[in-house]
């Protein structure tokens, strides 16, 4: 089964990376953008059938690896 892990700044935390696009993109005459925050996606192929134990074992990889969860957030969405 497919995961997708979505790992994003939390609200507050500055973002550089984030700041830095918005200015490219007002200087191509990109206006109408008010902000923009970068974060990172990840795609797992698991070999599991069960869902819980999946989004379980997703769930301990963003705690453990995947997210920094003191300035980041995560998703985590099973793809059937």
């Amino acid at each position: 089964m497919k995961i997708v892990v979505n790992v994003f700044l939390k609200a507050g935390v500055l973002d550089s990376q984030g700041k830095a696009v918005h200015h490219a993109l007002e200087s191509l005459h990109f206006n109408n953008v008010s902000d923009v925050r970068i974060g990172k996606q990840i795609v797992m192929n698991m070999n599991e059938n069960d869902e819980k134990k999946a989004m379980a074992d997703a769930t301990k990889m963003c705690e453990e690896l995947l997210a920094n969860t003191v300035i980041e957030d995560y998703t985590i969405e099973l793809v059937k």
